[in-house]
C-alpha cells in the first residue's frame, strides 16, 4: 500500500485505541447490520430466485426435451455449478479479507452477486443461440456463486466484530433475516409473473425479477460504502502481520473447519428440499404451482420470526442447545414432513412445510456468531467462509439434483427424500456435538479459539508473527 493510501485509510477510520462514544459505536453497529441484512437479502434473493426459475422454467428454456424430469434434472445441475463455485468465492474473499480486511471485499462480493443475477435477465435462450446459451448460462451463475462464497462470511464478519459478545447472537439474528426476506421477495416477484399466460412468461416474463436485482444492489451499495472496517480487524492488523496463507493455517489444523462445515449440513439439506426441490416434487403429486408458492411465502414468515429469535436465544442458552434441538427433531420429523405432504391437502401441505421452515431456523440461526467464534481473527474470514460454502456445497448444491433423480428412481417415492433430511441431520448433530460451546468468546484477546475436543484444551489459531 502507499503512503498516500495508508494516509487516506487512517483518516476515514477511528484511531486504533481511540475512545468512541457509545453512541457512535452504537450507531456504527446498526449501519453495519444493515449493510450486512441488505447484502444476505441480495445474496438470498439471487439464490432463490434462480433455484425456483430453475424448477418452472430453465428447463424448457436452456435445457429443451422431449423428458420434462430430464430438463429439470439439468436445470437443477446448473444450481450446483453455482454451489461448487462458493467455496471457491469463500478461499479467494476469505484469503484477501483475513490480509485487507473485510469491507472492500464485501464491497465485490455485492457488485459481483447484483450484476450477475442482472446478466441472467438479458441471457438469450436454446431457442435463439442453442448450446451457446446453457453455457452462458452455467457461466454467470459460477461467477454469481464465487461472489456468494465471500459474502456471507465477510458479513457476519463485520456484525460479529462490531458487536459485544453479550449480543452476538442478536445482531447476527438481523443480519440473518436477509434470507427469508430475500426468499419472500424471490417468491413474490415469482408469483406475479406466473399470473402472466405461458407466452408472456416464457418470452419475457421470466426476465423481470433477475432484472429488478440491480434495485437491490444499488440500495446496498450505497449503504455499503459508508461503513466503518471491522475494529477487530484494525486492532488485530496493526499489532502483528496478517498471515501470507490463512488457509494453510487452516489446513494444518483442519478439525475446527471440518466441523464448521459439518455443523451446517443439516440446515442447508433441508433448505435445498423445502425451498427448492419442493416445488418440482409437489408439483409432480399433483399440487398446484401456486398452492405451493403460497406455501412457500408461509415459510418465509415463520423464517423471519424464528431466525432472529433463536438467534437471540442462542446468547442466552447457547449455540449448541439451539442447533441440535432443531436437528434431534428433524431426523424424527422426516417421515412424517412427507406424510403430510403426501396427502394432497393444501393446508397438510403448508402445515408441514412450515414446521420443517422452523426446525431449519433452530439449525440454522446460531451458525454466524458460533462459527465465527471458532477461529481466530487472522484466519476468521477463510474459516467461516470455507466452512459455510462448503456446507452449502454438500448440504444444498447438489441436494436438488440428487433428491430429485432418486425419486425419478424409486417410482416417485417420498422416501429419499426423508432420507436425505435424516442423514443430513444426524451428521449436523455430530458435529455440534463435538463442538465446545462458543458463546461469549473474547475475540480480541483470545484471537478466537478453534473447536476443542469436548473436556480438552482449546488451541489458537493465533496471527503468525514473524
Amino acid at each position: 500500500m502507499k503512503p498516500s493510501d495508508e494516509q487516506s485509510v487512517a483518516e476515514s477510520e477511528p484511531r486504533i485505541g481511540a475512545a468512541i462514544p457509545a453512541s457512535t459505536r452504537n450507531a456504527q453497529l446498526r449501519k453495519v447490520a444493515l449493510s450486512s441484512l441488505l447484502g444476505t437479502i441480495i445474496e438470498y434473493y439471487d439464490f432463490l430466485l434462480y433455484s425456483t426459475m430453475a424448477a418452472l422454467v430453465f428447463g424448457r428454456l436452456f435445457f429443451p426435451s422431449s423428458n420434462p424430469a430430464l430438463s429439470t434434472i439439468a436445470a437443477f445441475g446448473t444450481l450446483a455449478a453455482g454451489y461448487v463455485a462458493r467455496p471457491v468465492g469463500g478461499l479467494v474473499f476469505g484469503h484477501f479479507g483475513d490480509r485487507l480486511g473485510r469491507k472492500s471485499m464485501l464491497v465485490v462480493t455485492m457488485v459481483m452477486m447484483g450484476g450477475a443475477s442482472f446478466l441472467i435477465g438479458v441471457l438469450p435462450t436454446y431457442a435463439t443461440v442453442g448450446v451457446v446459451a446453457p453455457i452462458l448460462l452455467v457461466v454467470v451463475r459460477v461467477v454469481q456463486g464465487v461472489a456468494v462464497g465471500g459474502e456471507w462470511g465477510g458479513a457476519a464478519l463485520m456484525v460479529v466484530e462490531h458487536s459485544d459478545a453479550r449480543r452476538r447472537g442478536l445482531w447476527t439474528g438481523i443480519m440473518q433475516l436477509g434470507s427469508p426476506i430475500g426468499f419472500l421477495l424471490s417468491t413474490l416477484a415469482v408469483m406475479l409473473v406466473s399470473l402472466l399466460p405461458d407466452s408472456g412468461l416464457y418470452s419475457w416474463g421470466w426476465r423481470v425479477p433477475f432484472l429488478v436485482s440491480a434495485l437491490l444492489l444499488m440500495l446496498g451499495l450505497y449503504v455499503r460504502m459508508s461503513v466503518v472496517e471491522s475494529p477487530v480487524f484494525r486492532e488485530a492488523a496493526a499489532s502483528a502481520p496478517a498471515p501470507k496463507a490463512p488457509v494453510l493455517q487452516l489446513l494444518r489444523r483442519p478439525r475446527p473447519l471440518v466441523l464448521a462445515c459439518a455443523a451446517g449440513i443439516g440446515p442447508f439439506a433441508l433448505t435445498a428440499l423445502i425451498n427448492s426441490q419442493i416445488i418440482a416434487y409437489a408439483t409432480d403429486i399433483g399440487y398446484d404451482s401456486s398452492t405451493v408458492m403460497r406455501a412457500l411465502v408461509c415459510t418465509s414468515v415463520i423464517s423471519m420470526v424464528f431466525i432472529p429469535s433463536f438467534s437471540a436465544l442462542s446468547d442466552r442458552i447457547g449455540r449448541r442447545a439451539v442447533s441440535l434441538s432443531g436437528a434431534v427433531i428433524a431426523v424424527l420429523f422426516a417421515l412424517p414432513l412427507y406424510a403430510l405432504i403426501n396427502t394432497g391437502s393444501a393446508v397438510l401441505l403448508t402445515v408441514g412445510m412450515m414446521f420443517a421452515q422452523l426446525l431449519q431456523s433452530l439449525m440454522y440461526a446460531p451458525l454466524a456468531p458460533m462459527l465465527a467464534e471458532m477461529f481466530g481473527t487472522g484466519v476468521r474470514y477463510t474459516g467461516v467462509s470455507l466452512g459455510y460454502q462448503l456446507a452449502s456445497l454438500i448440504g444444498a448444491g447438489f441436494t436438488p439434483l440428487i433428491a430429485s433423480t432418486l425419486v425419478t428412481a424409486a417410482g416417485g417415492s417420498s422416501l429419499p427424500l426423508s432420507a436425505i433430511i435424516a442423514v443430513t441431520a444426524v451428521i449436523t448433530i455430530i458435529a455440534i456435538w463435538r463442538i465446545a460451546e462458543t458463546r461469549g468468546r473474547d475475540l480480541t484477546t483470545d484471537s478466537g479459539t478453534t473447536a476443542p475436543k469436548r473436556g480438552g484444551k482449546s488451541r489458537l489459531l493465533t496471527r503468525q508473527v514473524r
